[in-house]
């Protein structure tokens, strides 16, 4: 006979065949959401509720079938359906328009592409070789694949500005930069981070360093956040320097696309570059040890899969920065799920 906590207990899940098959069709829910940004059902519903009928030339597509994927949406809360067959947007919905902000738009344009899909499809390849899916797909790795594709390189990099959206702000809390006059932003893509440390500190200026086409589209974003003064933008590739002179360097989300390898070269140029009493500050997702859940566990396969790199335990990150000629200082966590490692020259 069942007690009263083993009858909550069952009726707080499913069973566990029924979490795994679950699992196995989460895809499905992810195809459907692409599916609406790919045909902007979010833009064409902004003006109010439409019927397939109305919106299938619009969107080229057949519009009973259409019918099906706005009527799935609305069980999924994207869309709610009203008279006579007409839907119209949710909050949830909402979201989804292009310009919305949080970037969900172009996130799931891009986590949803085939490009995406392609990748994780070679797990097993991934995981036999451990080498990347992406790669074995497209055969190039990612950033070579971008640096080619500049449309889908602007997708993805407003697909970071929206899926880590909750950490410059929360990195900018945290971690006191005002002690700083210089703060390099190494691979800072379009200044993103670098805009949210500047706008919570008032003394520091700073360097954002990317690739040409990766900070073409900076101006814009630093001149939105107010901050594009005390900004110099320099192009270039960490594989081969970085600027000199700095106080802080920050490595936001760069470390975990790389092997070890290529790691141990971009540090070695901080390193360099820095002045002797600099620091080098690195925002990830730091695991924690055992069973505990953690969002970067799962990007870990993201990084197995498509850039090739890891994301790092403490002791992990000890390791690595010990091997670059550093020695960490702290690890200061935030409201977010990233943490800042701080490291000085050893």
């Amino acid at each position: 006979m069942s007690t009263g906590e083993d009858k909550r207990r069952d009726g707080d899940a499913p069973p566990a065949h029924a979490q795994l098959i679950e699992m196995a069709s989460a895809y499905w829910i992810s195809k459907v959401v692409y599916a609406a940004a790919k045909l902007r059902l979010a833009d064409h519903l902004a003006a109010g509720p439409r019927s397939a009928t109305e919106l299938a030339d619009r969107t080229s597509t057949h519009a009973p079938s259409l019918h099906r994927l706005m009527r799935t949406l609305a069980s999924l809360g994207v869309l709610t359906e009203r008279d006579a067959q007409r839907f119209a947007l949710t909050p949830l919905g909402e979201a989804l328009k292009a310009n919305a902000l949080g970037s969900a738009h172009a996130s799931v344009l891009t986590l949803g592409s085939p490009i995406f899909v392609s990748a994780f499809e070679r797990i097993m390849h991934s995981l036999a070789t451990g080498e990347t899916g992406f790669q074995a797909a497209m055969g190039m790795p990612i950033f070579n694949y971008l640096a080619q594709h500049p449309e889908e390189a602007a997708l993805f990099s407003e697909t970071m500005v929206g899926f880590h959206g909750a950490e410059p702000p929360a990195v900018a809390a945290a971690y006191d930069f005002s002690v700083f006059e210089t703060v390099v932003d190494v691979g800072g893509a379009t200044g993103n981070m670098l805009a949210a440390i500047l706008v919570r500190h008032a003394g520091p200026r700073g360097v954002l360093f990317d690739l040409p086409h990766v900070v073409s589209g900076a101006p814009s974003l630093l001149r939105e956040r107010g901050v594009e003064n005390r900004v110099t933008i320099e192009a270039g590739d960490f594989f081969k320097g970085v600027p000199a002179g700095g106080d802080a360097y920050l490595l936001s989300h760069v470390i975990h696309d790389w092997n070890e390898e290529q790691c141990l070269t971009i540090l070695g140029h901080c390193r360099k570059a820095m002045k002797p009493d600099g620091r080098l500050l690195i925002v990830e997702m730091v695991l924690p040890a055992g069973d505990t859940p953690h969002p970067g566990k799962l990007l870990d396969m993201v990084m197995l899969i498509v850039p090739g790199g890891q994301e790092r335990t403490e002791a992990e990150y000890t390791l690595l920065l010990a091997k670059a000629g550093f020695r960490v200082t702290r690890v200061v966590p935030t409201e977010s799920a990233v943490s800042v490692v701080e490291a000085v020259p050893a």
